[in-house]
């Protein structure tokens, strides 16, 4: 099996997927920070493609950051969400989020 990224993007407050949110995918090398893409959350709270497709996949350290002020509409609490974790083998490898305006949780989905 070969490795991949994806996520999926819950508004918790509304009830619905997190349509239209940014998202930024970067590679972590000690103090590097590569940015890899940038995607946009579809109807579904999900990305159109992959986040990091199995052509492209590496074992390391990650960043997904979440443009979560932008989505809500205000910054008076959260702003930017990194999350940062490890992908040690070719396995799927799912981030999920679910966010409120004032809290969020993540877990590694299936």
């Amino acid at each position: 099996m070969a490795g991949y990224l994806t996520t999926h993007v819950l508004d918790t407050a509304k009830g619905t997927p997190a349509a239209g949110m940014k998202i930024e995918l970067y590679r972590l090398e000690g103090d590097t920070r590569q940015h890899l893409k940038t995607l946009t959350t579809n109807d579904d709270g999900r990305t159109d493609e992959q986040i990091l497709p199995e052509a492209e996949f590496a074992s390391g350290s990650y960043e997904l950051v979440f443009h979560a002020g932008d989505y809500l509409g205000k910054r008076d609490f959260l702003d930017v969400i990194p999350l940062r974790f490890a992908m040690t083998e070719a396995s799927h490898y799912h981030v999920p989020l679910l966010l409120s305006p004032y809290g969020y949780s993540t877990y590694r989905g299936s």
